[in-house]
């Protein structure tokens, strides 16, 4: 396979290219793009330095698939080059996932999907949506899934290189502080908010993922996002989704409180059971996103019955953003062709 990475010096990007050599992707030439800035700067491939090349100025020919993490704005230009060019596009950005004519895939949930591309193009979802995705399946399957209540609690890598430095400077700055004023007396310690977030982060949670969208119901994309992305991997048009996206001073890990409705009962037992051997999901009794930082799978537990709504569960999950929710999913859907 001859492979592209663009976005390749950033978090995603970074992350990519170890998970090609991760699992022994089978390359036999591979080339890095990224925007002007970056061009002419070298990466690694294994005892290789690959020279950083110009998206916006590049001859794609002779690319068999393309792994692309570099924005919407970029992707929406680029990734129709790639694809007339002759490769298959798998991009990460948020540019393509709506599209009727461009499928959105989970590995382990809908890789049925990706046979038909009519751009060229195949769609990563949003990170949060693709840790639940693999877990939701199965259930789905057993018992046909109605109506999502999710709260998640969203890693500042979400952001960001820049959302992550943020957080560690913040910290850094609270504990130069004075730690009793900040631990006894928290309205006392003030702390301006960021370039990435509505509010300090550190020491904090801020009930705002994502900017607002403009359109009276007073939500912010990330939830609008996990609505929509949820019903077309899914396959449910009508899956009713109420979200509250929630960010939270973790550096690395995406968690999801999650309560279900079904149209057919679904006992606590036979949803643990059904997820066992589950791919993509491992069960534990207290999920955390730090259990879940450098891992593939999601981790998922604290099953309950829900008294709220009828065939009602509720559970818990933690996924690594950074991998699953991006890298990890694209290299998957690479492999898929091979």
């Amino acid at each position: 396979m001859r492979i592209a990475v663009v976005g390749a010096s950033g978090q995603v990007g970074a992350a990519i290219r170890a998970i090609l050599a991760e699992r022994q992707y089978p390359v036999e030439h591979i080339r890095y793009f990224g925007s002007s800035r970056s061009a002419g700067s070298t990466l690694p491939w294994g005892e290789q330095l690959i020279s950083v090349e110009d998206s916006a100025t590049a001859d794609f020919s002779g690319i068999d698939i393309a792994l692309m993490s570099s924005g919407a704005s970029s992707s929406r230009v680029v990734a129709p080059r790639l694809a007339e060019s002759g490769a298959i596009v798998i991009d990460n950005s948020s540019a393509w996932r709506m599209d009727p004519d461009v499928p959105l895939v989970v590995a382990e949930v809908n890789p049925h999907a990706a046979q038909q591309r009519p751009k060229g193009i195949i769609a990563n979802p949003n990170c949060t949506t693709m840790a639940a995705m693999p877990v939701l399946k199965p259930l789905h399957v057993a018992a046909g899934l109605r109506s999502l209540v999710v709260s998640t609690y969203q890693a500042v890598s979400g952001a960001g290189r820049s959302g992550v430095e943020e957080l560690a400077g913040q910290v850094e700055d609270s504990i130069a502080g004075d730690i009793r004023r900040l631990t006894f007396h928290g309205d006392a310690f003030s702390m301006a908010a960021g370039e990435n977030f509505p509010g300090s982060i550190a020491h904090n949670v801020l009930p705002k993922a994502g900017s607002m969208v403009d359109d009276g119901l007073f939500e912010t994309v990330e939830e609008q996002k996990l609505r929509f992305e949820s019903r077309k991997i899914l396959e449910i048009p009508d899956l009713l989704v109420d979200a509250t996206c929630v960010r939270v001073p973790v550096f690395t890990g995406h968690s999801l409180s999650i309560t279900a409705a079904f149209e057919r009962p679904l006992s606590v037992q036979d949803a643990m059971a059904l997820l066992r051997d589950a791919p993509g999901v491992v069960l534990h009794d207290m999920p955390t996103p730090r259990m879940a930082a450098g891992k593939d799978p999601t981790y998922v537990g604290r099953f309950r019955r829900s008294e709220t709504v009828a065939h009602g569960l509720s559970m818990f999950m933690s996924n690594d953003n950074l991998r699953k929710g991006a890298a990890l999913n694209a290299v998957q859907i690479a492999e898929l062709f091979l």
